[in-house]
């Protein structure tokens, strides 16, 4: 196979878009055999001062007012930001750098908000023909953003038939949709009860106690602190056979109040800021506490790691039906006030069948390797260009 080129469009607006982009930038290079040379880009805060700042508010609401995100959700799908031809030509130098620097085989956008900008791009460019643009859909289930329906995107890879009906209802045809299921980073993984112990040893953990993981998300907000809170500050779960991590993300205030906490708890905490290796902290775990990000929920299901979905604040739009949909099939409890967290736990640690199938659960939903088949696809794409463009010989 000849070196190839892929761009890879995403945003640090949360966590989930990045974690995407890494799993499909490692899938490509494995796929093609370390022939493909693969770029994110971090097209919000490198386009334009608008869409940067854009992309600061929306992690400002998601830290600190989850429960006014529904109407940044809502003033997006209506006034479309993300077809802003203003915006387009204002940040055309920059797309211009990219492709002049990059010189892309192929476009995978993994953000809604991004591919109608890059639509744009190639037909300016007159590109629209040579180079296919592709979207990863990072919403498992209905409900998300209206700006992943581009119909200049050649193909989209979705989670479920669920997000396939989804794009459906926005105008996309049928035939440019494949259920792949979520792009999955291959790190993320099951693993044996004595790998399990072995983990928590090198991360300073007692190997035999029911290990609680409160994830706080990339950039560390939500409600994940006054759950927190609420467990370790009752006195009923002082003597109990666990031990909590908590992970802050880049929220120092955050980290800084969750290690006081832990500095007067009863029980072994571990308080952590953002790391690149969450999944060692995931298959070290018995369940984690986290809002229902797709990219988050799914990489916790492939290492088949039970949930407690964050509902405390109604879940942002895009994340309702996933976390609707995983507590119907048992393999998530919905937490609705901070303070049922402990006779939750308690209920776990009592009924030991309950906990097996919760677990259970959770590892019908996993779908590992679909970031590898995703990969795959893309690669067919540039290989069909290729053909394409050969001459025909008489």
């Amino acid at each position: 196979m000849a070196s190839q080129n892929v761009l890879i469009l995403s945003s640090n607006t949360g966590g989930g878009h990045r974690s995407a982009a890494n799993a499909l930038q490692n899938s490509l290079v494995k796929v093609s055999g370390g022939e493909t040379t693969v770029t994110v880009t971090q097209v919000l805060e490198e386009a334009h001062y608008i869409s940067r700042k854009a992309a600061d508010f929306y992690n400002f609401l998601l830290r600190d007012h989850q429960d006014l995100m529904h109407y940044y959700f809502n003033a997006v799908n209506k006034f479309r930001p993300n077809e802003s031809r203003l915006i387009f030509k204002s940040a055309m130098g920059y797309a211009q750098r990219i492709f002049s620097k990059m010189k892309p085989d192929v476009i995978v956008s993994v953000h809604p908000m991004t591919q109608h900008f890059f639509a744009y791009v190639l037909r300016r460019l007159k590109l629209q023909d040579q180079i296919p643009l592709l979207t990863v859909v990072t919403d498992p289930y209905q409900g998300f953003w209206r700006g992943w329906a581009c119909e200049d995107v050649r193909q989209y890879y979705v989670a479920s038939e669920f997000a396939k009906k989804q794009l459906m209802d926005f105008g996309v045809e049928a035939y440019k949709i494949q259920v792949m299921g979520m792009p999955v980073h291959s790190k993320f993984h099951p693993v044996t009860d004595m790998e399990k112990r072995l983990i928590r040893s090198q991360l300073g953990l007692t190997p035999e106690r029911f290990t609680i993981f409160m994830n706080a998300g990339w950039v560390g907000g939500g409600n994940i602190f006054s759950i927190y809170q609420a467990l370790l500050t009752n006195a009923g779960l002082a003597q109990a056979p666990i031990q909590v991590v908590f992970l802050a993300g880049r929220n120092e205030e955050l980290l800084h109040a969750a290690q006081a906490i832990a500095d007067q708890a009863e029980v072994p905490v571990k308080v952590l800021s953002f790391t690149n290796e969450i999944e060692s902290l995931m298959m070290a775990s018995d369940i984690m506490i986290t809002k229902m990000g797709g990219l988050t929920t799914f990489e916790a299901l492939s290492c088949r790691l039970p949930l407690i979905a964050d509902a405390v604040t109604p879940p942002m739009p895009q994340e309702s039906q996933t976390a609707a949909f995983l507590a119907s099939t048992g393999a998530a409890l919905m937490l609705k006030q901070p303070e049922q967290i402990v006779p939750m736990i308690e209920s776990l640690l009592e009924s030991p069948g309950r906990y097996a199938a919760l677990k259970e659960a959770a590892a019908l939903h996993g779908r590992p390797g679909a970031s590898d088949h995703i990969a795959q696809d893309v690669l067919r794409f540039i290989q069909d260009s290729v053909f394409l463009d050969q001459p025909v010989l008489a």
